[in-house]
């Protein structure tokens, strides 16, 4: 019986011993938010403030140590997001993940996006501001990889931290860039619809082809190809670990249209979900400089920002800055390719990739004179006839540091318009407003002519020079607009207007926000925070009860069941809300899917449809089909002996929507609410294993909001025949900047600021932000003090 005691007491103990070792490795884990810290290359000692939402706030004697400090705090929160993005563009996920992100680092090592940042550093000014700044904010990233702990992610995957270098900060800005791009899925799409249906089909999608035009010709094998493409980016895509830039809104009002007399500024970029979240709030003061900013792992100046003379933002332009060229190999040299001057020889280079527990892989990539060829990089992809992927990033100088040090450390508003100038890709949107008064918008990115013929939305001749590019543009005929009489700016990646004489080609998203937002702007001159607060949490889509106009005018009501009838008269009474109480949303969603479905699935083929449906094209679309009572798409190809109308498909995906939401929710419409099929999880790469996935994961949760309404909580069309809306990408943070009182402007984070699941600031913020309320970004010092802990960081130059 003692001996029995004996070995529980020793079982108790170990496991008293074990839980207390866990607590304490916890407790190591977290940031350190008060304290003190010894830092090398400091001057002067500074004190970092951090917030009740654990925002730090960075005083110092001068901008060197604020840097310096920054990188420090921003790692210790953010470490395993830097380490990922990093390793993106270079092609080094492998290394840590092992063979299954082989295809991605195989993709993203043959744009050459290394290779552009080699050459941007070497042009880049060490003895400049921007240089020696961002070796500041290295030097306190490096200075938290030696000193800190090191965070939980990097003990389960088994790596060893490694320290940052100015390449690494190029190389996110590259991939920031890609993820911005839409040509990858669309250009490839386009061209298989002209060769496999032919040019009808393409002018019913208000794609613009000249007829004169010469179009390539291309074989089965080529369709096959394109197919291909676009199948494995997506793929790429969605298997990377760090969220892709999608969309975005922002306004900014005159003093005239607000009840203040002074300006006011609203942003919320769009971006995919994803844990920790894309930014990094903190608020830096110096004797000669200040700025509260949003920045990106790894990158040291913020891409949003304020202080109190101005306020910047941005969203995505949606220009078209890439292109696909088919090339042609020499018949009997496969290393050379024809050009207008004769055949040339590709640069070829190799490149190693490591694959952890696997050996190493050693790839080819071919590059000419538009761009590197891409079908060595997906292997479903046959050689013989060579794609070349043009990308504006890769193929003029890029200057993307020394503008964001330009646009964050502005004196007046031409200093911000002069570094959104020196932006060539990718495409943004910068908005601004500032404290005199001024507001204003920049399209930011060098555009660029072709001749007439050219349709850049299809896959182009790289050997004739025929679709080459003719012509760059001066920045000065960008779309923009200074102090416009209309007295507000806006943008929602929709179609800005004419430029250089012309439509600027892109892949802009529809005008549903866009129309909302003046729809809201335009009447009303007496706005305030608070109203800005309401639009901004904005959920109701006019186009939708357009969309549903175009159905219910043309059916025959007697053709439908009792329920069905009850789902139209939903519809009808619908307000266009996107509450998760509303049942509306939930019956329209469906009946959106499944008029897409059946209007062009019989015509482009079950894959080729699931590709459409992951293009902005499709999201333009599906007003514009609404509207058109003949069109060549409205006929079921597979029913030949019958010709099917507009009434016929719509009545047909009605019937269908109530039968799947009758079989997914049950009999009962008053159940089929829209928070039960519209979540949000926001997902940690380690988040996927089971076993893991309720300490790093956050959520799920119902949300208001739906797919291009203000508050955009969009979800994968190509996955919503599964019944659920899973919400991929969203506003990634919202912020309200009033200029009549700075000190009290406003922000939300999806979830939290710290990336460390240990801290109290991981998830702090979900619940405010999934009710549409705010916190402040404060500016006053009395008030940082009164109500923050305090870091101090002490000189440790010895």
């Amino acid at each position: 019986m003692r001996i029995l005691k004996k070995i529980i007491l020793i079982i108790f103990v170990l496991i008293a011993l074990i839980l207390a070792s866990g607590w304490m490795y916890t407790i190591y884990l977290k940031p350190s938010y008060s304290g003190e810290i010894k830092l090398s290359n400091i001057e002067n000692e500074t004190q970092v403030y951090y917030d009740e939402f654990g925002i730090p706030h960075i005083y110092a004697e001068n901008e060197l140590d604020a840097i310096t400090t920054l990188g420090y705090v921003h790692a210790q929160e953010r470490l395993w997001q830097m380490e990922l993005i990093k390793r993106i563009a270079p092609g080094r996920l492998s290394e840590i993940f092992g063979k299954d992100m082989l295809k991605n680092d195989h993709f993203f090592v043959s744009l050459g996006i290394e290779e552009t940042s080699k050459k941007a550093i070497e042009k880049l000014d060490k003895n400049g501001p921007a240089y020696m700044l961002a070796m500041a904010y290295l030097n306190g990233i490096n200075q938290f990889i030696e000193k800190g702990p090191t965070p939980i992610e990097f003990t389960i995957i088994g790596i060893e931290k490694e320290k940052f270098e100015l390449i690494d900060t190029y190389n996110i800005l590259g991939y920031m860039s890609f993820s911005f791009a839409m040509a990858q899925k669309t250009d490839p799409f386009l061209s298989i619809i002209q060769k496999k249906l032919g040019i009808d089909y393409l002018k019913a999608l208000d794609i613009a082809i000249n007829p004169s035009s010469t179009l390539i010709k291309t074989t089965n094998q080529d369709l096959e190809n394109f197919e291909n493409l676009i199948s494995n980016i997506d793929q790429i895509l969605e298997k990377s670990p760090i969220p892709s830039f999608v969309g975005s809104n922002s306004w900014v009002v005159s003093p005239k249209k607000s009840s203040t007399g002074s300006v006011l500024f609203a942003n919320d970029p769009h971006i995919e979900y994803s844990q920790p979240g894309t930014w990094y709030e903190a608020h830096i003061s110096t004797p000669n400089y200040e700025m509260y900013g949003y920045y990106i792992a790894g990158v040291p100046f913020p891409l949003l920002g304020h202080n109190r003379n101005y306020a910047y933002g941005l969203t995505m332009f949606e220009n078209d800055d890439m292109d696909f060229y088919n090339e042609e190999n020499h018949p009997s040299n496969k290393n050379s390719y024809k050009t207008p001057q004769g055949y040339s020889t590709y640069q070829i280079t190799s490149k190693t990739i490591k694959i952890k527990d696997d050996e190493d892989v050693t790839v080819e990539v071919k590059n000419t004179r538009h761009g590197p060829i891409v079908n060595n990089v997906i292997e479903e992809i046959s050689d013989s006839n060579p794609i070349a992927l043009f990308w504006a990033y890769t193929q003029l100088e890029g200057q993307v540091l020394n503008a964001l040090h330009s646009i964050s450390h502005a004196t007046e508003m031409q200093d911000v318009k002069k570094g959104v100038s020196m932006i060539h890709a990718p495409g943004l949107n910068f908005m601004y407003g500032d404290v005199k008064g001024n507001i204003a918008w920049w399209a930011a990115a060098k555009l660029y002519k072709h001749k007439p013929h050219v349709n850049t939305k299809l896959i182009l001749n790289g050997a004739s020079g025929e679709d080459d590019i003719v012509e760059y543009l001066d920045f000065s005929k960008n779309p923009m607009a200074e102090n416009p009489s209309w007295e507000y700016v806006y943008s929602a990646n929709n179609q800005p207007d004419t430029t250089a004489n012309m439509y600027y080609a892109g892949y802009y998203l529809p005008e549903d926000r866009a129309k909302r937002i003046v729809e809201l702007l335009a009447p009303k001159n007496n706005w305030d925070k608070s109203t800005f607060e309401t639009m901004i949490n904005d959920v109701t889509s006019t186009v939708a009860l357009n969309n549903i106009k175009e159905f219910t005018s043309i059916i025959d009501n007697n053709s439908f069941s009792e329920k069905e009838k009850n789902a139209i008269e939903v519809l009808k009474h619908w307000d266009g809300s996107n509450n998760i109480d509303d049942i509306a949303p939930t019956i329209y969603n469906k009946w959106i899917y499944l008029f897409l479905k059946n209007t062009f699935e019989d015509e482009m083929g079950e894959k080729l449809f699931n590709q459409f449906l992951k293009t902005t094209l499709m999201k333009r679309t599906i007003a514009v089909q609404l509207k058109k009572d003949t069109s060549i798409w409205w006929d079921n190809s597979i029913t030949s002996k019958v010709i099917e109308t507009k009434k016929d498909i719509l009545s047909k995906s009605l019937i269908e929507t109530v039968a799947a939401l009758e079989n997914q929710l049950g009999n009962e419409m008053t159940t089929w609410t829209w928070g039960k099929v519209h979540t949000l999880e926001h997902q940690h790469p380690l988040g996927t294993v089971n076993a893991l996935r309720k300490y790093f994961n956050v959520g799920p949760f119902p949300l208001n909001g739906a797919s291009e309404v203000i508050n955009n909580t969009s979800y994968d069309f190509d996955k919503i025949e599964f019944g659920m809306y899973n919400i991929t990408l969203g506003p990634s943070t919202r912020r309200i900047i009033d200029f009549s009182d700075i000190e009290n402007s406003v922000s939300i984070l999806p979830t939290g600021q710290s990336g460390n699941p240990f801290s109290t600031h991981y998830k702090d913020q979900a619940e405010m932000y999934n009710n549409g309320t705010f916190r402040k970004m404060k500016l006053n010092k009395e008030e940082i003090i009164s109500s923050s802990t305090k870091l101090t960081i002490l000189t440790n130059n010895e």
